[in-house]
């Protein structure tokens, strides 16, 4: 048998719900979401109380998105490297625009969505390939600026590779908005959108420095960046972990939905720890530069 139901998205996770839960113990049946274009004539619009759960993506659809860009690909790791190479050698000869391509190029930010949303779907395997994938991007970007320390003489002066050393309260203010973004984009199924956010608060061009500091001795210029490749991390999941949570993105069963409510609160508490030591942390190191200015 064959049923063709034409929905606005607003409804179309709750009838996949549905259909799901009456299927669920049968076997040979697939439901097939294709996304409509334009209907003639126009449908009715949404209720109010549709409205304020309209998602432009299912459930199923963001899982499989998230999913695929937080994977542990060679693909992946050969990217991680290569705009590292980008991103160390633009902002050495403090090139913007090697900088900016570096940013837009790095797909760090994927396993932190990743992340964030897993934790908002209890689904510790999501979790777990997440980290993992974030450990091993950032591994590598860490090892190739090393690396290429021991080839490109550091220039200190250069603007770009400084700036990396800088951390202040607005850092929080712009990684915690863009991680909402991100969020909110691949929520609303704008993906296009992230390549802005990533140029906004990318993570690797604080990795890079960080390999490049260290390379070269530098420990005090590598903690800095350190600092400030950690603030965006979790300020993004944060974000993330909010915007999810508010667009009531939540397993289909009662069960799971206890469990996705406890990874939600455990992540979230142990991010806004990390958060306030932080801030914590610039505060004193902007007292530090005051008084050693004084």
């Amino acid at each position: 048998m064959y049923l063709k139901v034409i929905m606005h998205d607003g409804r179309s996770q709750a009838l996949s719900d549905a259909i799901y839960t009456a299927l669920e113990t049968c076997n040979d049946w697939r439901v097939t979401m294709i996304p409509i274009e334009a209907v003639i004539p126009t449908p009715e619009p949404l209720e109010e109380e549709d409205k304020k759960a309209n998602l432009a993506v299912l459930r199923e659809e963001l899982l499989d998105d998230v999913t695929r860009d937080a994977a542990l690909t060679t693909d992946f790791l050969i990217l991680s490297g290569l705009s590292t190479v980008v991103a160390a050698i633009g902002m050495n000869s403090n090139g913007v625009a090697a900088v900016i391509g570096a940013m837009v190029i790095a797909p760090l930010l994927g396993p932190i969505l990743g992340f964030a949303l897993g934790s908002g779907l209890g689904n510790m395997t999501l979790l777990r390939e997440s980290g993992k994938t974030l450990a091993a991007g950032l591994g590598i970007a860490l090892l190739v600026a090393f690396a290429l320390s021991f080839v490109l003489p550091l220039n200190l002066e250069s603007q770009q590779l400084i700036s990396r050393t800088q951390v202040r309260l607005d850092s929080v203010a712009l990684a915690l908005a863009a991680g909402g973004a991100a969020a909110l984009s691949m929520a609303q199924g704008k993906a296009a959108v992230l390549v802005g956010v990533m140029v906004a608060a990318a993570l690797l061009p604080p990795g890079a420095a960080l390999g490049l500091f260290l390379g070269a001795g530098e420990w005090t210029l590598a903690s800095r960046s350190a600092t400030l490749l950690f603030l965006n991390i979790v300020c993004l999941l944060v974000s993330a972990l909010a915007v999810f949570r508010l667009k009531q993105i939540k397993p289909r069963g009662w069960i799971d939905q206890q469990n996705a409510d406890r990874a939600f609160w455990l992540n979230v508490g142990l991010s806004v720890a990390l958060l306030i030591v932080l801030i914590v942390l610039i505060i004193v190191l902007d007292l530090g530069k005051a008084v050693d200015l004084g």
